[in-house]
C-alpha cells in the first residue's frame, strides 16, 4: 500500500496504454500483493496472476490481514531466480505481463542484475508482452539503476522510463 501503490499505479496505468489485453501475468517479489490489486482494476478479473515471493511468512502475513485471496493470485514460494530457471523450457506458459519488484530492504540483490537473469525474463515473455523493472532512484541507488538500465536496453527492443516518487520503473 502507500508509496509503493501509487509508484505501481502510476507505472501500470502507463503501461496499460501500451498494453490493453492481458491474459497471464507474472509478479516476481509479491510481498503485500499490492500490485495485484492493481493488475486486477487495470485489466479485470479474467487475468491468470502468478505471484512468486521467498517469505513463506510474508505469505502467511498477506493472507491474513491484506485478503490476497480476493486477487485470485497463484501464490508460488520460490526464489524469483529459481522459479525462472525452472520454468524455461519450450512448452512453458509465457506471460504477458511481468512485473518485477525484488528487493532485500532496499538493495536490489545482484543475481538479479545479471544478463543472465534478464535472458531468463525474457524466456517466459510472450512474444508481445512487457516487463516492467522497479529500481530505487535515489543518491547511490541513481547510477546503479542507470547502470541496470543500459543492460534492459541492449537485451530489449525499447525500454520506456517512468519516474514515480523515488522509483525508476523501465518497461
Amino acid at each position: 500500500g502507500g508509496v509503493v501503490y501509487d509508484v505501481w499505479k502510476t507505472t501500470l496505468t502507463r503501461a496499460r496504454r501500451t498494453k490493453d489485453k492481458v491474459q497471464c501475468c507474472l509478479i516476481l517479489g509479491l510481498a503485500g500483493g499490492s500490485v495485484a490489486k492493481l493488475v486486477r482494476k487495470l485489466w479485470g478479473e479474467e487475468v491468470e496472476i502468478t505471484g512468486v515471493d521467498i517469505d513463506p511468512l510474508m505469505v502467511k502475513l498477506r493472507k491474513k490481514y491484506l485478503g490476497l485471496e480476493e486477487y485470485g493470485v497463484k501464490v508460488v514460494i520460490n526464489d524469483a531466480y529459481a522459479f525462472l530457471t525452472d520454468h524455461r523450457s519450450p512448452t512453458t506458459k509465457h506471460f504477458d505481463l511481468i512485473l518485477i519488484d525484488l528487493y532485500v530492504g532496499d538493495v536490489f540483490p545482484k543475481k538479479f542484475e545479471s544478463e543472465n537473469y534478464i535472458q531468463l525474463v525474457r524466456t517466459v515473455l510472450a512474444s508481445e508482452g512487457i516487463v516492467v523493472f522497479n529500481r530505487l532512484y535515489y543518491r547511490e541507488k541513481r547510477a546503479q539503476a542507470m547502470k541496470f538500465l543500459k543492460k534492459l536496453e541492449k537485451n530489449f527492443q525499447k525500454v520506456d522510463i517512468v519516474f514515480p516518487e523515488a522509483n525508476v520503473m523501465f518497461i
